[in-house]
């Protein structure tokens, strides 16, 4: 994915906050023994339709976005469906005010930057519960493509694609802990480096041309995140749970950063691609989430059936600060979506 200028992708940090919290009782939850919690549970079922509303935008713009996932769905057991009216070249819409899901991925374009929520988190009611305008809720927004109806960027399609396969359970290559982006990031500043920031508040290179570290270059605008965020967003994710293959330079999923980003030049953690098309990799990854063999269904079919039995077996988790009840909201949101994959692959 391109950037042709920062802000970085970046969900609410009151939308990743609940995440986080949800992960780590889901987390807690799967050492006991129930994988599928983590493995397979942000993915939607085998060969679902997914419905896709756009809540602002013209006709022409849901068309165009529409086609660019067509490589997506093209690679996968799985369909994604605008809701496009053949004879009045329209698409399926939804508003604020809804009050039953139009459709599991709702887009909009009316928010600053590109975010998207992973795979079955966009239909969470958990997440964004509290009210505003991201969230697994009717009302709220579950992808967005900022600026997309006004002024859209140059490589849009690799945008549209690399939000789409969030939407369908792909996290960032960056944070593959298979990749080298982890040591090949240069986090800290340079010694001697003077903090240095041009009229928009942005710190720049100082006067002997040392350029800021990358905690520090985001700490100042656009973004102005604290190093937590930065860790969140970009440091690699190495945990047991997560589905992961071999880092793929080619891969969509990977951002085009500046290059004093890296330390070396050019950086193994570097795109090789040209941020617009699926890579191999890219595809691969969608058949292993959404394979079309049986062999996979059936593999798929055994963990649905443990987590179902284990579920029955009574409420598990630990209890909140609200006396267990979003703990309870967990197991229930678990239930629901294992007996959907259970349906969706007898």
């Amino acid at each position: 994915m391109e950037l042709e200028s920062l802000p970085l992708e970046s969900l609410p940090d009151e939308v990743v906050a609940e995440i986080e919290v949800r992960d780590r009782w889901r987390r807690a939850t799967a050492a006991d023994g129930m994988e599928f919690l983590v493995t397979d549970i942000g993915r939607w079922p085998l060969g679902k339709t997914v419905r896709v509303a756009f809540l602002d935008g013209d006709d022409q713009l849901h068309a165009d976005i529409a086609g660019a996932t067509k490589q997506i769905t093209d690679a996968c057991n799985l369909t994604l469906d605008f809701g496009q009216n053949g004879g009045a070249g329209t698409f399926r819409r939804w508003t604020t005010s809804d009050t039953v899901l139009a459709a599991e991925i709702r887009v909009s374009f009316d928010q600053p930057g590109f975010f998207s929520l992973v795979g079955t988190d966009s239909t969470d009611s958990a997440i964004g519960a509290g009210g505003g305008p991201v969230g697994g809720n009717p009302g709220q927004r579950s992808l967005n493509l900022g600026r997309f109806a006004s002024n859209r960027p140059a490589q849009w399609e690799g945008t549209v694609r690399h939000e789409f396969l969030h939407a369908l359970g792909f996290h960032h290559s960056h944070q593959n802990m298979r990749g080298t982006c982890e040591g090949e990031f240069r986090w800290e500043d340079p010694a001697g480096y003077v903090p240095t920031q041009d009229p928009t508040g942005a710190f720049v290179a100082d006067a002997q041309g040392r350029q800021p570290g990358i905690y520090t270059f985001l700490a100042g605008a656009p973004n102005r995140w604290p190093r937590a965020k930065v860790d969140h967003n970009l440091r690699t994710v190495d945990a047991p749970d997560l589905v992961a293959g071999p880092f793929d330079a080619k891969s969509v999923m990977l951002y085009r950063f500046p290059e004093f980003f890296y330390k070396s030049t050019p950086s193994s953690c570097a795109p090789a691609g040209n941020g617009q098309n699926l890579s191999d990799g890219d595809k691969r990854g969608l058949d292993l989430l959404y394979p079309h063999t049986m062999g996979a269904l059936a593999d798929r079919q055994a963990r649905v059936d443990a987590v179902l039995e284990s579920l029955g077996a009574g409420p598990e988790g630990v209890p909140g600060a609200n006396g267990g009840d979003l703990a309870e909201a967990y197991r229930s949101r678990v239930a629901e979506l294992a007996a959907a994959h259970a349906a969706g692959v007898h």
